[in-house]
């Protein structure tokens, strides 16, 4: 089950995702499914478009299936999903 504390360990794939802040103000606002992640990269469908956002350039709001909103810094999650899954997180909150 995806907790705001093992969301770093979990598939991010299908979440429903917003950027909330960016150093480039055209990915600010951006929101939608998550449908692709590379090691530096979210593609988010954002109403049956393709939109790619850099993860290190972005805070992201990850909706749980239980209803809670999780901000996360793109900076933290800049690894191949694979690969994040193994790495070991400082405790964030």
């Amino acid at each position: 089950m995806i907790t705001p504390q093992n969301i770093f360990r979990h598939e991010l794939i299908g979440l429903p995702v917003k950027v909330n802040e960016s150093s480039h103000e055209g990915f600010i606002g951006i929101h939608g499914k998550v449908v692709d992640e590379t090691k530096n990269t979210i593609t988010v469908d954002v109403d049956g478009t393709e939109k790619q956002v850099p993860k290190n350039v972005a805070t992201f709001h990850f909706k749980l299936p239980d209803g809670t909103v999780v901000e996360i810094d793109g900076r933290i999650i800049v690894a191949r999903p694979e690969d994040r899954i193994k790495k070991k997180f400082r405790k964030y909150w």
